[in-house]
């Protein structure tokens, strides 16, 4: 993480975003919030979602809004509303992406009595890699009945993403991180992600480490979730896992999110919009602010975050409460977003009797090691996976076309949906029209120029290939999965 040189007089410069529906309620609340403690900031404004996207930016954002952001690196952002229907793209993967904010960093603690909870005690952070999985947004329809998504995980992401956890475990004092995947399926994808996480746990031998199947994770987790401490997830399991953990802390409104890379971040509400209630001034408007609290962390700003946040927790406590968080038992007024924020304002200089803001240990900050690319391992072709389209039934038929497009390569598997169909089929397993026939190499290593004369002779005995996928092996070791029943 950045650290920003302090002088007399300097405001940090921030880009601020805000956004559609409530976003533009809750985010002057926040700011007017930033000013009343008089936090060292300057705002550039940036235009960023439905408007654009209205004016025909298919990723609701434009040059000029790319410009603002990277120049000042930092970006407080209001949540945005993507219109319905296909051609529009994620505004919030898009920025990730192009602007490598690698980790998503949730906090998600409890605030009870003030806010309901079945778990009072919880205090969990969870990290989330933010750039590769299935996010990665390459999707194919291949067929009448078939469609794909590609899941890719590299090492150097998960390297990143991992060293990030448990780095920030140490900082804050954490006494143990948590793996959730799913390699006992994804063999290779997960597997990988998982591989790195033991790799990376050996080096802190001071921090428990901890690996969980993601299903019975997430029901651990949902059970008792004063059993974890900070997790780490690949990118579609953070998503869920991040916002399931919110909820159980009394409310997906009071989290915020940060997303943090080499070179800036980006901190914004994880809750969405909500248009339905946009302009009534009922929008809570604290997931924004616990945001913008990690932000000043991330600024070096810890005496102006911790101000805010002891303000907010006293407001809490005293009982202004919004409407998505009022209780007759534990609440004395309702208020709405503007009214919230005044009170908020009112009892800056006040302390929470209750809650502490999370911070560093003092001197220290997040040592992230450049990925360091390691020497390439020896990479044999062992065979090619042809994926077909064919609206036949019988396996058997396919593997009498297929048997014999190379005299180098045999045929030694079909499968359906990743089910081993050919040798053998259980007269119940159900076929779409996507197949995959495995050729492996009769001997030895395959001629690269093999597989696209095999493609060629497949065309020619009637079968439509849609795709390709090479078998290789790394330093002997096969790097693609066996069929389900192989």
């Amino acid at each position: 993480m950045e650290k920003t040189k302090k002088r007399d007089g300097f405001k940090h410069s921030v880009a601020v975003a805000y956004g559609d529906g409530i976003g533009p309620e809750i985010t002057q609340a926040v700011l007017n919030i930033l000013h009343a403690a008089e936090v060292p900031l300057q705002f550039e404004e940036v235009v960023l979602g439905e408007r654009l996207y209205l004016a025909g930016h298919s990723s609701g954002i434009d040059d000029g809004a790319w410009e603002i952001i990277r120049r000042n690196k930092v970006l407080l952002k209001g949540p945005i509303t993507t219109p319905r229907g296909g051609g529009y793209k994620s505004l919030n993967v898009t920025m990730r992406k192009a602007l490598g904010l690698y980790s998503n960093i949730r906090p998600c603690v409890s605030y009870a009595p003030y806010v309901a909870t079945k778990h009072p005690n919880m205090d969990v952070v969870v990290i989330r890699e933010n750039e590769e999985d299935v996010y990665a947004g390459i999707e194919h329809r291949q067929t009448d009945e078939v469609v794909q998504c590609l899941k890719l995980i590299t090492r150097p992401g998960c390297e990143r993403i991992i060293r990030f956890a448990f780095e920030y475990a140490r900082v804050y004092g954490r006494k143990k991180v948590s793996c959730f995947v799913k390699d006992n399926i994804m063999k290779q994808t997960d597997g990988l992600f998982y591989q790195v996480f033991q790799e990376i746990a050996a080096e802190y031998p001071q921090i428990e480490s901890t690996n969980f199947i993601v299903d019975i994770g997430i029901a651990r987790l949902a059970d008792s979730p004063s059993d974890f401490d900070v997790i780490v997830l690949p990118n579609l399991y953070g998503d869920i896992v991040s916002d399931v953990t919110a909820q159980l802390s009394g409310s997906v409104g009071l989290a915020g999110s940060g997303n943090v890379g080499d070179h800036g971040a980006l901190f914004e509400a994880i809750h969405g919009s909500a248009p339905d209630i946009a302009g009534r001034d009922l929008a809570n408007p604290s997931g924004l602010l616990q945001a913008a609290v990690q932000m000043l962390q991330y600024l070096q700003l810890p005496t102006y975050a911790d101000r805010i946040f002891q303000a907010w927790a006293y407001t809490l406590e005293e009982g202004y409460h919004t409407a998505d968080i009022f209780e007759k038992n534990t609440s004395v007024m309702q208020v709405g977003t503007q009214a919230f924020a005044q009170r908020v304002i009112a009892n800056l200089g006040k302390r929470s009797s209750k809650f502490k803001l999370a911070k560093a240990k003092s001197g220290e900050s997040l040592q992230l090691k450049p990925y360091i690319r390691k020497e390439p391992a020896r990479k044999l072709l062992r065979g090619v996976d042809l994926f077909l389209d064919w609206r036949g039934v019988d396996p058997n038929e396919l593997a009498e076309r297929v048997a014999h497009v190379h005299p180098s390569l045999e045929l030694t598997m079909i499968t359906n949906r990743g089910v081993k169909v050919w040798p053998g089929r259980f007269e119940e397993t159900f076929c779409t029209d996507h197949w995959r026939c495995r050729l492996e190499a009769k001997a030895g290593e395959v001629d690269r120029l093999d597989v696209p004369a095999a493609v060629q002779q497949a065309i020619l005995a009637g079968c439509e290939v849609i795709k390709t996928e090479n078998l290789y092996e790394f330093d002997g070791v096969k790097g693609y999965s066996l069929g389900q029943g192989q």
